[in-house]
């Protein structure tokens, strides 16, 4: 593709995405890798579409990952060697960030980027030690922010005490945040973060793999109508909410995708906990579990559902919302975080408030007795993924953000500073 067309500067950029614990190789489903993973991978692979060089820089987590890997052309990831060569919890990273900030210090010194893009706060923080000395300007995404899971999870939450702390100082020394949606944006002005430093850029999702034309899952035909969830099996994602209202929908399955393979869900704790829950409800013989899936099942399964279901208690963005419009099924998710701007209820979906199993099985039953509805819903939501979120469509969006970042750092006749550093180390 013809990379973009710049008035005062036709080159392409050389962008640096750091994403400290969520690889863009990484295999998804895991407790730690889920949207994050898909996010920067799709976004660096639209920005390399749109012509820039990108380079991810994600955490050592294995002793045999190389130092590079060519993920596509235009794209490489490099793994940075901070802490134990071995998987780690994210919330135990932090004391790891200043070996990974030092890192990206001495090998940006030689050839910079000319923008650092850094995803989640370690990130952030790790970007910050390179990009004070270096003066390359800096844009973050948090992803999540810790003030709503501390609030949603209380005591549960195992974030580092200084996240927060650190997330407010990221949000007034980077150049620029770019938040996924607009109720981010609120959270963040609580945080005394000013809403003008903000930016807002979707996460996206791809229409080519994700459409309603294609194979379809098979179905049980004992029952009538198939529910679908899917995504990580951690508490939050309000698993055992759809779990509940399924005993109020009696022609119905609810196919449950996400966590380990299926040969591993009896090790998995939460899939454990949801299927006691299930045989509490007396629905255990309605809900199937297919584990994680990949490549084309994915699109596969949410082509076989009736509805899709997001409950969760809260989402910073979710993905999963989008993938479904993006096969033409029609969603009911929970009215929090990214899903009040990516769902538009009596459209392309319904609304639900969070953690209420009697209002998501009277929503979904509504949908069920309306295929007409259901049909509607799933057309305008197509029709909404390719308006709004494909992914070249997010990179052009973060794209003006960082070119409008890179112009308050250009003053008038002068050269970027990372530009002339290049040219020197060339």
């Amino acid at each position: 593709m013809t990379s973009p067309t710049r008035a005062h500067d036709p080159r392409p950029l050389s962008v640096a995405l750091v994403s400290e614990h969520a690889s863009p190789l990484a295999s998804l489903g895991t407790v730690d890798a889920g949207g994050q993973n898909v996010h920067v991978a799709c976004l660096a692979s639209a920005l390399a579409d749109r012509g820039h060089q990108v380079t991810v820089y994600t955490r050592r987590d294995g002793g045999e990952q190389p130092d590079m890997v060519q993920m596509r052309p235009g794209v490489r990831v490099r793994h940075v060697p901070a802490g134990p060569a071995e998987p780690v919890p994210k919330d135990e990273l932090l004391p790891h960030m200043g070996a990974f900030g030092t890192w990206l210090l001495e090998a940006w010194r030689a050839r910079p980027p000319d923008v650092v893009h850094s995803h989640f706060w370690m990130s952030g923080l790790a970007s910050a030690i390179a990009v004070r000395e270096l003066h390359i300007p800096f844009l973050h995404t948090y992803h999540a922010l810790g003030t709503v899971k501390r609030r949603h999870q209380g005591a549960a939450d195992t974030s580092p005490p200084q996240r927060i702390a650190y997330e407010r100082d990221i949000g007034l020394r980077c150049d620029r945040v770019l938040a996924t949606c607009r109720d981010e944006v609120g959270e963040l002005v609580r945080m005394g973060v000013p809403a003008g430093r903000a930016d807002v850029v979707p996460c996206g999702v791809d229409p080519v793999r994700f459409r309603p034309e294609g194979p379809a899952a098979e179905r049980d035909p004992r029952y009538r109508y198939r529910l679908l969830q899917l995504g990580r099996l951690v508490p939050r994602k309000g698993t055992a909410v759809s779990v509940a209202a399924l005993g109020r929908l009696p022609d119905a399955e609810l196919v449950i995708v996400g966590g380990p393979p299926a040969a591993l869900l009896d090790q998995d704790p939460e899939a454990r906990r949801l299927r006691g829950l299930a045989e509490e409800a007396g629905v255990a013989d309605r809900v199937r579990f297919l584990g994680g899936l990949t490549g084309e099942a994915v699109p596969a399964v949410f082509r076989s559902a009736d509805v899709v279901l997001c409950p969760a208690d809260y989402e910073p963005f979710g993905i999963v919302p989008l993938e479904a419009m993006a096969c033409g099924r029609p969603v009911v998710a929970s009215a929090v975080g990214g899903q009040l701007d990516t769902v538009l209820p009596g459209e392309t979906g319904l609304l639900v408030p969070p953690g209420d199993p009697q209002a998501l099985a009277d929503s979904v039953a509504a949908l069920l007795a309306d295929p007409v509805r259901r049909a509607a819903f799933g057309v305008a939501a197509r029709r909404r993924i390719l308006g709004h979120y494909g992914w070249d469509r997010v990179a052009r969006a973060t794209e003006r953000s960082y070119e409008a970042v890179l112009g308050t750092h250009r003053a008038p006749g002068t050269v970027h500073p990372a530009r002339t550093r290049r040219a020197t180390a060339a």
